[in-house]
């Protein structure tokens, strides 16, 4: 799954002006050699079965990848030859395919790690090319009818298949119904015709909100407004990049508009930024730069889409891929979230206006005032600043407790390994043991620090985890994966120091790691996070960060760089009441975003019509006239969370209530160990192989509640009971 979406979260190509002006329909195409120099079999593979890093370049990543794209649909086309009249299709269809799997996702899994980890051996056009064409050539299995006709015929008669034999037919049969094999004749024309425009608008979406993105530029001179700045931002603002050194330019990239709009004490620079961000792609500005027209054709190609294919709606066909299984349960648990968040919203903002008042506002709050008071009254009220506590989360500290804490909770043990090829002198590598085996059952490498020039960042460097290799007992290989940082790297002597908010995504890149570094499906296709459905890809994740707001884990992971003592009580009493601020606020706005995409991709309702007609139901502030947020709204126009987005909040959900588990029993009877091995034999174990409503199930022994959410965010429980 993470690695399915890794795929789309890319920039598809660099343009010049004169292309919106002339080539508003012309097509795109990636050339690249078939057979190159240095396509030998394993170019990127050494003897112990990792990549050989030390020697990849663009040259063989290209020649590898245009071998192997090759050999994989020639060997597609052999199975296809076999399908028709096959009595075994695990045997002779599948475990085929597996195997075929198993070189071509190993290079493009390189490929994705050189491209994050440095760009500069693996720029983004070059990554492009092998991106198309390995893509190309692995969804022509999922673009096979007799081997879509065989998983069904293959499910028609066998009965007594095992959770991950089901989901594995279930995989290939939703796959092929969603590529619309079923579909016949000139509907089957439509259908090909609408996929290609789709794409075509999709890129054009996110090639505009990117330039708009990049084209929008302030600059700020007077050293005092950047005087309470975190050195990291005031250092990646200068334009000399010296953070006392100015000028300093403001952007919209995610890394700098975040902060600057918290730590901007000048409410007219703010409010420039604002309107730059929400206007991108209005046609307020640069009318080439205009998407709504495109957002439009997006709707309407995707609802013709779900048409073709059987469902009423584009969020019915989403549903396929869910946990949810339905917008009906989806929206009864937004509806039901939003009960508890809005009246509180009320009051979070009447405080904050007040707070703001007398501290010199002397008038009302804007949303481009929220960011910057809501930070300084979370320090007022909880002496609490997210750059201020970095010295007491040292990195090699935080990392030897958060592998401690998973040896203990999960009974496995991670070494470093030394003399491993990787792509720079930072990254290290890592082995994963447990009980089972002497011989380790995967690895991983870390790679923690930002490098200039050299990494992509993208949103709120959340850090990136790829799936280099998936687990597979055809080919007997184990799980391999990359976890891609961008912290502070060591400097005069200090070691790397993160924020809280840099500890919490730590922990959550490695607890989503867990679930493809400790599963046992034999199956690759249905491995680790590899088929888990999109509502639930993150839970593993948010699993992890609920540690760092137990006490035990926070002493355990914090201690001061220079005497080591662990972080003042006063503040880890306040982490939860950090968490909770304006928590109505902010899950509003979550849930807000959420019912947006839903709406837009289930009504006919012209998209500005619809801003303003849902807007008050989750919004205190007005709605501003010239806010056009959806018409940059990337994640679900040219990404692959179009009536998804609503996932996010979802996940979030099941693992609230998955760590109450570990709540409760530190509270009752039961060992907490117990449920920490509970939880790896259900969620970390089955992946893709089992259904996470049926995983849940397994490991709570009932249904998911939303009230462990609500209580983390110290939010009311108005739900109707089960």
């Amino acid at each position: 799954m993470a690695s399915f979406i890794l795929r789309r979260n890319i920039v598809s190509r660099h343009f010049k002006k004169p292309f919106y002006q002339n080539k508003r329909n012309a097509g795109y195409v990636v050339l690249i050699p078939e057979i190159g120099e240095d396509a030998e079999k394993n170019a990127l593979l050494l003897d112990n079965g990792l990549p050989e890093f030390n020697d990849v370049t663009i040259e063989k990543c290209i020649a590898s990848i245009s071998k192997q794209s090759m050999e994989y649909e020639s060997g597609v086309k052999q199975v296809e030859k076999s399908a028709a009249e096959c009595k075994n299709a695990f045997v002779e269809i599948f475990q085929p395919l597996e195997k075929l799997d198993s070189q071509l996702e190993l290079t493009w899994g390189v490929t994705k790690t050189l491209y994050l980890g440095n760009s500069s051996l693996m720029p983004t056009k070059s990554y492009l090319q092998i991106h198309e064409r390995a893509h190309k050539a692995r969804s022509s299995k999922f673009n096979s009818i007799s081997i879509f006709q065989a998983a069904v015929n293959e499910k028609n008669r066998l009965k007594d298949l095992t959770d991950e034999e089901q989901r594995l037919l279930d995989k290939y049969i939703l796959e092929g119904r969603l590529n619309g094999l079923d579909v016949k004749g000139v509907k089957r024309e439509r259908l090909n015709s609408i996929l290609t425009s789709l794409q075509k608008e999709k890129n054009l979406f996110r090639e505009k909100v990117n330039f708009a993105t990049k084209a929008f530029k302030s600059t700020i001179s007077d050293e005092e407004l950047v005087r309470e700045f975190p050195e990291s931002l005031a250092k990646s603002m200068s334009v000399n990049n010296d953070a006392s050194k100015g000028p300093w330019l403001v952007t919209l990239q995610p890394h700098i508009y975040e902060p600057f709009m918290q730590y901007c004490p000048d409410r007219v620079q703010r409010w420039n930024a604002w309107q730059g961000f929400v206007q991108r792609c209005s046609g307020y500005g640069n009318k080439e730069l205009e998407t709504s027209t495109i957002l439009e054709n997006i709707r309407s190609l995707r609802q013709e889409q779900a048409s073709i294919l059987g469902f009423e709606t584009y969020v019915d066909m989403s549903m396929e891929t869910k946990m949810a299984g339905s917008i009906e349960n989806v929206t009864n648990i937004l509806d039901s979230l939003l009960e508890s968040a809005r009246p509180v919203q009320d009051i979070e903002l009447e405080a904050l206006q007040n707070f703001a008042k007398e501290r010199g506002l002397n008038s009302k709050l804007e949303h481009w005032d929220i960011p910057y008071w809501q930070r300084k009254q979370k320090w007022s009220l909880y002496n609490f600043d997210e750059d201020k506590i970095r010295e007491y989360f040292p990195l090699p500290r935080v990392v030897n407790s958060l592998f401690n804490l998973c040896s203990t909770l999960f009974k496995i043990q991670i070494v470093e390994r030394s003399n491993v090829q990787t792509w720079h002198k930072d990254v290290k590598f890592y082995d994963v043991f447990d009980e089972s085996s002497n011989s380790p059952i995967a690895g991983f490498y870390f790679d923690p620090y930002a490098r200039q020039n050299e990494k992509i960042r993208i949103y709120d460097d959340a850090g990136w985890h790829v799936s280099i290799r998936n687990k597979c007992a055809v080919t007997s290989t184990q799980p391999l994966s990359a976890l891609i940082f961008n912290f502070q790297a060591p400097a005069e002597g200090k070691q790397s120091l993160l924020s809280f908010k840099e500890v919490t995504v730590l922990f959550q890149r490695f607890g989503h790691s867990l679930r493809h570094l400790l599963t046992k499906a034999n199956y690759s296709e249905v491995a680790g996070l590899s088929n888990v459905e999109w509502d639930a890809a993150e839970v593993c994740g948010h699993v992890m960060t609920h540690w760092v707001y137990d006490p035990h884990t926070i002493h355990a992971i914090s201690g001061h760089y220079n005497t080591e003592e662990p972080l003042p009580d006063e503040i880890v009493q306040n982490l939860h009441n950090v968490r909770r601020h304006m928590s109505g606020y902010e899950l509003c706005k979550e849930l807000y975003l959420s019912r947006l995409d839903l709406e837009l991709h289930s009504t006919k309702t012209f998209w500005r019509d619809l801003v303003r007609q849902i807007w008050p139901k989750y919004n205190v502030l007005p709605f501003d006239k010239y806010d056009s947020h959806p018409l940059s709204f990337t994640k679900i126009m040219s990404e692959e969370w179009g009536a998804a987005y609503y996932c996010h909040l979802w996940s979030k959900m099941i693992a609230a209530d998955i760590f109450s588990a570990f709540d409760e029993a530190r509270q009752g009877d039961e060992d907490i160990l117990a449920v920490g091995r509970r939880y790896r034999d259900t969620f970390l174990a089955t992946g893709g192989a089992c259904h996470p409503s049926e995983v849940f199930r397994r490991f709570r022994g009932r249904d998911p509640s939303p009230h462990a959410l609500l209580k983390n965010l110290g939010l009311p429980k108005k739900i109707v009971e089960e």
